[in-house]
């Protein structure tokens, strides 16, 4: 059986998406929904510090932190340790524990699947496939493998260079490796793949065979790329086809933010309305909303709600579960007959009440946070 490894490169200050991208081995996070966690994250910090102060939202240490910015992104697009927390925990049930810790510090190494590590503003991972660690960093030109027998002085090289070692401590599980090459396309970028016998061998390239590879690009007529361009003149394309020098890092990320929805466009997660029975024909207050999974079921999910009633709910589904059972569990949760209701998702976020037909996977709503409303 063939395995792919999924490896991406470093692309302007993202080295967090990266490494979270790589410890899961599908282009799962983006630009975009980590800054959203982050900003989240960081409305959830300011009520906690309004809530708590005497003067509330004009107390010196409130106004102190709303001047100093978020403290879970910056403008370069560093992600804070609590930003990777927060989408390995909603997205997939994962939480990341200092490997000094008490409570797993005294556990063999070799046993976790996962690693995160960070010094200053890197992020890089380190993932187990196939019995085999590699470390992921992104700054690399490929994988690179270490052994069961140097993984432990690995990790402790690390630290004694500065870095901070998590551990991936699996209430979920870890998304498993691709073996399907049917499959590369949907989950990551075609650069970013490679043959696990290849790397063992030391033989191969990055990539998967793709005879189109090179259909639909060229020059212009004035010798120009073809490849569209930002207004700062930055190129929308593949850095690793053009390069990074020159580009300042404002340019840089909005390369990369720009790129990221590019491909989720081409990845087609907009819902086909042609297919799709009007929404308004439906009453959801009939739809039967099944019973709460266990925590850790095979194929459950979570999901955070923000109620019409401000009030934020989290609750785990199926992840054969329809959308339109969300759309029920809400209107069950906040009933209100006489308005009609809005669920949007994403970043930015859109009206996913059209979608209803799909279930949350194919709509990738695992660990979505929904703000609802009526109107």
């Amino acid at each position: 059986m063939t395995t792919w490894i999924y490896h991406e490169r470093q692309e302007a200050l993202l080295c967090g998406q990266h490494a979270l991208n790589n410890l899961l081995q599908t282009q799962t996070f983006t630009p975009s929904s980590l800054a959203e966690i982050a900003h989240e994250l960081d409305r959830m910090e300011l009520n906690y510090m309004s809530a708590g102060n005497q003067n509330g939202v004009a107390s010196k240490d409130f106004l102190k932190r709303v001047a100093e910015g978020s403290g879970n992104v910056d403008d370069s697009g560093n992600f804070s340790i609590e930003v990777l927390r927060s989408a390995l925990l909603n997205k997939f049930e994962l939480t990341l524990a200092n490997t000094l810790q008490e409570s797993v510090k005294d556990i063999e190494i070799t046993k976790f699947d996962g690693f995160i590590c960070n010094r200053q503003s890197h992020w890089f991972a380190i993932r187990k496939i196939n019995g085999r660690f590699w470390n992921l960093n992104s700054t690399k030109e490929k994988p690179e493998p270490i052994s069961h027998f140097r993984l432990a002085a690995e990790i402790e090289a690390l630290r004694r260079e500065g870095y901070s070692v998590f551990c991936v401590v699996e209430i979920g599980s870890l998304p498993p490796p691709c073996s399907n090459e049917n499959e590369l396309k949907v989950r990551g970028a075609q650069e970013f793949w490679w043959k696990e016998s290849h790397l063992i061998q030391g033989t191969g390239r990055r990539g998967y065979a793709d005879a189109w590879e090179s259909v639909g690009s060229g020059m212009r007529l004035d010798g120009r790329s073809t490849a569209v361009t930002s207004g700062s003149g930055a190129t929308f394309g593949s850095a690793h086809q053009m390069g990074l020098e020159g580009l300042t890092e404002d340019e840089m990320l909005q390369m990369a933010l720009a790129a990221s929805m590019q491909e989720e466009e081409n990845l087609g997660l907009g819902a086909n309305r042609e297919q799709q029975q009007n929404a308004s024909d439906v009453n959801f207050n009939n739809i039967e909303v099944p019973p709460e999974p266990a925590a850790g079921a095979e194929g459950s999910v979570r999901i955070q709600f923000r109620l019409p009633d401000g009030k934020r709910t989290m609750r785990r589904f199926l992840k054969d579960d329809l959308i339109q059972v969300l759309v029920a569990f809400v209107r069950k949760s906040c009933p209100d007959a006489s308005r009609k209701l809005e669920l949007r998702a994403g970043f930015p976020p859109k009206d996913i009440l059209p979608r209803f037909s799909e279930t949350i996977e194919s709509a990738n709503l695992s660990g979505e946070s929904i703000q609802c409303r009526y109107y």
